[in-house]
């Protein structure tokens, strides 16, 4: 019988202290037993375990891609060739191997007061350690959460790192999240630890903690500490505890870390049912680094030094592997944005420090369109003409993808290109993506005309984050781009059209959902492959276009199955006043939609305000409406901009495929989605089943009274 069995170089060489590096092996059992704990190899037996794993003789214990256990293994999806061949490392093994080659280069920057302060790899990964010692001392147990809730910052980077090293979960906790919803994920990831940011935080965490039995102490690393508590610390306490701590208990811990176990959990927002705990392994994170590094051409930091933006939720998959493992496999430098960075400060932020790759959700895309519109909209007749007469070049050249750019479009790149990257802070940015939610078409087009390519991801919390890219030379509009290396997608049950189910194969694929059997079963096939529960379909370049999501998917009480998302985009492009739309008709004899008017934001909450934004005054104003706020809009208060979002609407409806998927009724709503609100997720993502509960009687009104002829 053949059992997984990890030998390892970890510890010092003959006595005298050398890190030798780790090396994984798989024997069998008889062999074990002439071994005794975790005494090092000898050089000899060294090399023979290394040979092993070249020669592909060693045998792995874990039979079966998932596991819902917390101390499970998996097998890896590895492959003879290629990416889908290199050999498994954990999270330290990276780590170490970035101070090796990056040590004295910049891994972390953060503002304090006006001045950017910097830390190095090496200190970077001493100071995780030492956190790492910290939990443990604290009480941390093998397999057990740290619960980190609050903004992104060098401490957040250090609690998830010290996690995994210490063999705990790092476990992300949006800081959206009420108490009984941070109460839901701690007790089920049984948190040892929770490590909060303010006051404010450690608030929600304090009304829920004596439902929280595995939870020893709390941790608070920004601000004072208010009041004194038992088990409660400050950040520097925390540090102390670990600072003299011997490194023995630590490193047996590590060298006992296998890239098939978990290390990380990623919580799905909720929002049909309870929040699922992704597991991530050591492999999913190192290995998802490497291949998508290697695809979008991450230069290593001898060379260029890449620059990175840490602003999105970091309890978002999306923004762990762009914010931490990616930069980490590259040398790559990541700083953080201010806690109010989506509230406006974001801008400055961009300015000064000039990121090489910057990843935006649509929402934060849309914000600077709409912005730039309005600037736009207040410059002189002449700025506004070669602005117009710019972006027309810009758009044609890029939609052509001419090699050798025009002289026209070199003008307009000196004109008005290269002032506008610069304003934005995206002047020696290479790459901007994004990703975590659809984007319009509009704002696509908007951006490339402006000579600012949009490159598409597409994944999952359940993939280690993407599956799929568009790349300067893989670049088709609208398209999420083709599959990353090492990597397949399959369309399941396709249509006559070629839509179906998008799965997804690959060593980023999840372990499994934590104690959640039943659901890992219906997202894992029999064969391996994640089902992800959107549809899509390949053109016959094989670039991938997502077309819906089966849940959201309406069924009409006629039978037609009909994707809302491209008929809700098709509303904002024909309505540029709509701020969001969402499409109604599941089980009804028609279709129906709820709209919300673009509106400012309070700065502080990030709740909608009741004041029109400049654009939408300036739209009004072209309509000849004198509305000022939405609530002389809404509710059929004023008739010309009613007739202009029905003009709209029947544009749209003039181009539906069948009469089932014509806008009917639709109404406009007193203020517009938001995360405060509850309409929107972390990640700006439109949570349909929470609008439908909220606004069931506008819902309900729609289908009062039955349609009239037309």
């Amino acid at each position: 019988m053949t059992l997984d069995y990890r030998f390892f170089i970890s510890n010092s060489f003959a006595g005298l202290g050398i890190q030798l590096g780790v090396y994984q092996a798989y024997i069998a059992q008889d062999v074990v037993n002439a071994w005794v704990g975790s005494l090092p190899l000898s050089w000899t037996a060294a090399k023979s375990v290394k040979k092993n794993v070249k020669e592909g003789t060693v045998s792995n214990q874990a039979t079966e891609f998932w596991t819902t256990h917390r101390n499970g293994e998996v097998k890896l999806r590895m492959g003879e060739s290629g990416p889908e061949a290199k050999p498994p490392l954990t999270v330290n093994q990276m780590f170490t191997s970035a101070v090796e080659r990056f040590g004295n280069y910049n891994a972390l920057g953060w503002k304090e007061g006006e001045q950017w302060k910097t830390m190095t790899y090496k200190d970077y990964y001493k100071t995780c350690r030492t956190a790492a010692k910290g939990f443990l001392k604290l009480g941390l147990k093998q397999y057990h959460g740290v619960g980190i809730l609050g903004f992104n910052s060098v401490e957040w980077f250090i609690a998830d790192i010290g996690a995994i090293l210490a063999g705990g979960f790092a476990v992300g906790i949006y800081t959206t999240n009420s108490p009984e919803a941070c109460q839901y994920v701690a007790e089920n990831c049984q948190a040892n630890i929770l490590v909060v940011e303010n006051h404010k935080q450690l608030q929600k965490i304090l009304q829920v903690q004596d439902r929280l039995p595995h939870l020893k102490a709390i941790i608070q690393y920004k601000d004072e500490l208010k009041e004194k508590k038992p088990n409660l610390y400050t950040w520097a306490e925390f540090m102390e505890l670990g600072r003299d701590e011997p490194d023995a208990q630590l490193d047996d811990i590590i060298s006992s870390q296998k890239p098939n176990q978990c290390c990380t959990l990623i919580y799905t927002s909720g929002t049909t049912g309870h929040p699922k705990g992704v597991m991530l392994s050591h492999d999913n994170l190192t290995w998802t680094a490497f291949v998508t590094g290697k695809d979008v051409s991450m230069t290593d930091a001898d060379k260029l030094q890449e620059v990175i933006v840490s602003y999105l939720p970091l309890s978002h998959i999306a923004a762990q592997m762009i914010d931490i493992w990616l930069p980490m496999k590259a040398g790559g430098v990541t700083y953080f944005a201010e806690p109010d960075a989506l509230k406006g400060s974001l801008a400055n932020t961009l300015r000064e420090i000039r990121p090489t790759a910057f990843m935006g959700v649509p929402r934060v895309w849309e914000k600077m369109q709409e912005k730039m519109k309005s600037i736009g909209a207040k410059s002189s007749t002449v700025r506004r003409k070669v602005a117009s007469w710019a972006k027309d070049v810009g758009l044609q050249t890029n939609l052509n993808k001419m090699e050798l750019k025009p002289l026209n479009f070199r003008l307009a790149k000196c004109l008005v290109f290269r002032k506008v990257r610069k304003a934005l802070g995206l002047d020696r940015c290479t790459r901007c993506y994004t990703g975590a939610a659809p984007i319009t078409k509009d704002t696509l087009e908007f951006f490339l005309s402006l000579d600012i390519p949009l490159f598409e991801l597409y994944g999952m919390s359940e993939s280690s984050g993407p599956h799929t890219i568009s790349l300067p030379d893989a670049f088709r509009l609208i398209s999420c781009g083709k599959v990353i290396p090492g990597c397949k997608t399959k369309i399941f049950n396709p249509d006559a059209d070629g839509n179906g189910e998008i799965c997804f194969w690959g060593r980023h694929v999840f372990m499994g959902y934590l104690n959640m059997p039943d659901k890992t079963e219906e997202a894992l096939d029999a064969d391996g492959w994640l089902h992800s529960g959107d549809l899509g379909k390949h053109d016959q370049d094989d670039f991938l276009f997502i077309t819906g999501r089966i849940k959201e998917l309406i069924i009409t009480a006629g039978g037609e199955n009909i994707p809302p998302v491209p008929i809700e985009d098709a509303v904002k492009e024909a309505v540029p006043l709509v701020s969001n739309a969402m499409l109604i008709g599941d089980k009804r004899k028609f279709l129906s939609m709820l709209l919300t008017i673009k509106c400012e934001v309070n700065n502080e909450t990030g709740a909608p305000e009741d004041e029109l934004t400049t654009e939408a005054l300036d739209l009004c104003r072209n309509l000849g409406s004198n509305a000022t706020r939405v609530s002389e809009i809404a509710g059929g208060r004023d008739r010309v901009v009613y007739a202009a979002i029905q003009d709209g609407i029947n544009r749209v409806n003039e181009k539906a495929t069948s009469n089932a998927q014509r806008i009917q009724k639709w109404t406009i709503l007193e203020k517009d989605f938001s995360i405060p609100g509850g309409e929107l997720g972390p990640t700006m993502k439109l949570k349909r089943p929470e609008v439908m509960k909220m606004y069931k009687d506008q819902i309900e009104n729609f289908y009062k009274e039955p349609l009239s002829p037309t």
